[in-house]
């Protein structure tokens, strides 16, 4: 019976990019589901996604595709599309993100397996065991530099042990040292209110009240050293109106983080997006 595989490559744009790849595909006898591509002129650069079918097995598959990459100067990966990717999640003390997802992952609308729950508080040990997934409590409480770098060791650790593919900081109120962020490069995504940079800190919707805003959002996005300007992955936004308490606008903004933030996971677990310098190119 056929497998199915995922292709997904970047590389410097130039005629016969697709027909070499595809060339490869018809000598293993593989069969394209799907195609998708993009070609960035200010870049000129080149994206592309396959989804296909194959009798053949994924080391075969992978040293086939070796020598193209390497004379074409891709950046590239090729996954069993059965694989479900391995997520941690990193929370703090509000929750919504974290139920949104666990839900999603128990009614199948979410196709991962999160392999631990990491939090800087206790509150959410229960909701994690009543999904099966090991808690660890890594508390910051008045934290001295040494005891921050030794707490984010301990991420790392959960990170390799656990073979975590994808860390999810689903409103984990901590900013991540360079260290931590480098070490996560390209697999770690974060979701935060679309207010920024015009309302940091505290009570950012209360903030956005009192200038009378008419557009909310929530903004999805990988994780790197400059906070909360990291690639965008996905936002979503919701029409306001004077009406509203700050309160209200909080809840609309609760909900809006939970689907972006899902999205993102999703696409990534499919491997849909590609780095494209300080951007994203995400085929849906």
């Amino acid at each position: 019976m056929n497998a199915r595989y995922i292709l997904k490559l970047s590389c410097p744009d130039r005629a016969g990019i697709v027909h070499a790849v595809t060339g490869i595909l018809l000598q293993t006898q593989s069969n394209i589901l799907s195609s998708a591509q993009y070609g960035d002129p200010d870049h000129a650069r080149f994206f592309m996604r396959i989804e296909f079918e194959s009798n053949e097995a994924l080391a075969t598959l992978r040293e086939a595709f070796t020598p193209l990459a390497a004379q074409m100067q891709m950046d590239w990966e090729l996954v069993d599309a059965a694989h479900k990717t391995k997520v941690m999640i990193l929370v703090s003390k509000f929750g919504h993100c974290l139920n949104d997802i666990l839900f999603r992952v128990a009614t199948a609308h979410l196709n991962i397996e999160v392999v631990a729950i990491a939090s800087n508080h206790r509150d959410f040990y229960q909701l994690a065991a009543s999904h099966n997934v090991p808690f660890h409590h890594l508390p910051l409480l008045n934290a001295t530099p040494e005891q921050k770098a030794a707490q984010e060791k301990k991420i790392k650790d959960i990170v390799t042990e656990q073979g975590v593919e994808l860390v999810v900081l689903a409103r984990y109120m901590q900013i991540l040292s360079e260290d931590l962020c480098e070490f996560l490069n390209g697999r770690a995504i974060n979701i935060h209110h679309s207010f920024l940079p015009g309302f940091k800190g505290a009570r950012p919707y209360h903030q956005a009240f009192e200038r009378g805003v008419k557009l909310i959002g929530a903004t999805a996005h990988y994780v790197t050293s400059d906070l909360d300007e990291g690639p965008i992955i996905e936002q979503e936004v919701a029409r306001i109106d004077h009406a509203q308490t700050p309160e209200q606008l909080a809840a609309v903004g609760r909900d809006m983080e939970c689907v972006a933030l899902a999205r993102a996971i999703q696409w990534h677990a499919a491997h849909r997006v590609l780095l494209n310098g300080k951007r994203t190119v995400v085929f849906r």
